[in-house]
C-alpha cells in the first residue's frame, strides 16, 4: 500500500496556485475575516505572500461552506455524523488525495492467514484504549508513512499483551529502515513489509531511542534499542466484518486499510461516519482499535495519524455492518508474536 503524505510541491508551483486562486480574491467574505484570522492562530498558518494567503482563504472558505450545509443537513436527519474545520481547511480535496492518499494495494501481496482457536463469542462493544493497548494518536505529518504508523500501532497492542508494558514504537525506524522489503520511505509502503521486516530485522526500536522526523533518513537501528519484534503476520478473512470483529476481540487493534479519499472524511468530527461516495479502493493505513453501536449504528473506532486536531481526538467512529464501508476489512491484518 502506498500512502502519500506529500511530496511537498516546490516553492514555485505553490507560488502559481496561490497567484491563480487569488485571482478569485473577490469571492472572500470580509464577514469571516475574524474567523480567518482565528483558525490561523490555531492551527500556525502562515503564508508567504499576500497572493497566496487570499487563494488559501478561498479554499478554505469553500471548506466551510461544504461543513456547515453537512452539518445543517444532519440536524435534519440527512446524516449519522458531523463536521468541522480542522488543520487541513485551507486545502482542496485534490491536495489532500495527493499528500495523504496514494494507496495501491501491491499485486503480489501474500495473503498468508493462520488458523488460531478463536473465542467466537466476543462482546456487544470493544475499546483497546481502555484495555490499555493503544498509545497516544501521533502525527505522520508531511510523509507518507500512514502505513507505517498502523503497523506500529498493532505491534504496540502485541506487545502490551505479551509483556504487560505499553511501549511507543518507531515509524521512523520503519520509514528508514524497510526499503529491502517492498516500502517507500515517505513514499509510501504496506504494513505487511513492515512486519516482514520487524521479523527478519529480529527487532524495531522504541519511538523514544528513533523519534520520529517525518522525513525519511539513513538507517540508524540499534538492536540494543530493540522494544519488539514478531515472528509474521496473519490477515483476517477478506471483506469479512464478522471475522475483523471476532479477531479485534481476540487479538487486539489491528491494522486495515480504508478509503479516506473524500472530503467528508477529511473533516470528520463525531458520530458514525457513513458516506456513499466511499469506495473499496483502499488508500490509506489506520488502526482499528475497537467496535461499538451508537444510536442503533454499528461502527469501527478507528485510530487515525493525523493528530489530535483531526476528528474526535484523532479517532473517527466507521459504519459498521454497512456492507463493508470504506472496505475497512479487505485488508486487516496483524503481527504475530
Amino acid at each position: 500500500m502506498f500512502c502519500f503524505w506529500g511530496a511537498q510541491p516546490n516553492m514555485f508551483r505553490s507560488l502559481l496556485f496561490a497567484i491563480l486562486w487569488g485571482l478569485a480574491e473577490a469571492d472572500i467574505s470580509p464577514a469571516l475575516n475574524a474567523h480567518w484570522e482565528l483558525w490561523k492562530e490555531a492551527h500556525n498558518k502562515v503564508y508567504k505572500h499576500e497572493v497566496e494567503e487570499s487563494g488559501r482563504r478561498r479554499i478554505w472558505e469553500e471548506n466551510l461552506q461544504m461543513i456547515s450545509v453537512h452539518n445543517l443537513e444532519a440536524t435534519l436527519g440527512m446524516h449519522t455524523y458531523e463536521l468541522a474545520m480542522n488543520h487541513l481547511g485551507d486545502m482542496t480535496n485534490e491536495e489532500v488525495m495527493g499528500t495523504l492518499m496514494g494507496t495501491v494495494v501491491p499485486a503480489d501481496l501474500e495473503r498468508i492467514q493462520l488458523s488460531f482457536n478463536w473465542e467466537s463469542t466476543t462482546p456487544q462493544s470493544l475499546d483497546w484504549r481502555k484495555g490499555g493497548l493503544v498509545t497516544e494518536v501521533k502525527t505522520q505529518g508531511s510523509c507518507g508513512s500512514c502505513w507505517a504508523f498502523s503497523a506500529v500501532g498493532a505491534l504496540e497492542g502485541q506487545l502490551k499483551k505479551r509483556t504487560g508494558k505499553l511501549v511507543s514504537l518507531s515509524p521512523q525506524n520503519l520509514v528508514d529502515c524497510s526499503m529491502d522489503f517492498g516500502n517507500h520511505g515517505c513514499h509510501g509502503g504496506f504494513m505487511t513489509h513492515a512486519f516482514q521486516y520487524v521479523d527478519k530485522n529480529r527487532g524495531i526500536d522504541s519511538d523514544q531511542a528513533y523519534p520520529y522526523k517525518a522525513k525519511r533518513g539513513i538507517c540508524t537501528y540499534k538492536p540494543q534499542d530493540r522494544a519488539a519484534n514478531c515472528s509474521g503476520y496473519s490477515f483476517v478473512a477478506k471483506g469479512d466484518e464478522e471475522a475483523l470483529k471476532v479477531a479485534l476481540a481476540n487479538v487486539g487493534p489491528i491494522s486495515v486499510a480504508i478509503d479516506a479519499s473524500h472530503s467528508k472524511f477529511v473533516f470528520y468530527r463525531h458520530g458514525v461516519y457513513e458516506d456513499l461516495a466511499c469506495t473499496h479502493k483502499v488508500n490509506h493505513g489506520v488502526l482499528a482499535v475497537g467496535y461499538g453501536t451508537e444510536k442503533g449504528r454499528d461502527y469501527w473506532l478507528i485510530k487515525n495519524s493525523w493528530g489530535v486536531k483531526y476528528g474526535d481526538k484523532g479517532y473517527i467512529k466507521m459504519a459498521r455492518n454497512r456492507f463493508n464501508q470504506c472496505g475497512v476489512a479487505l485488508h486487516a491484518v496483524f503481527p504475530v508474536m
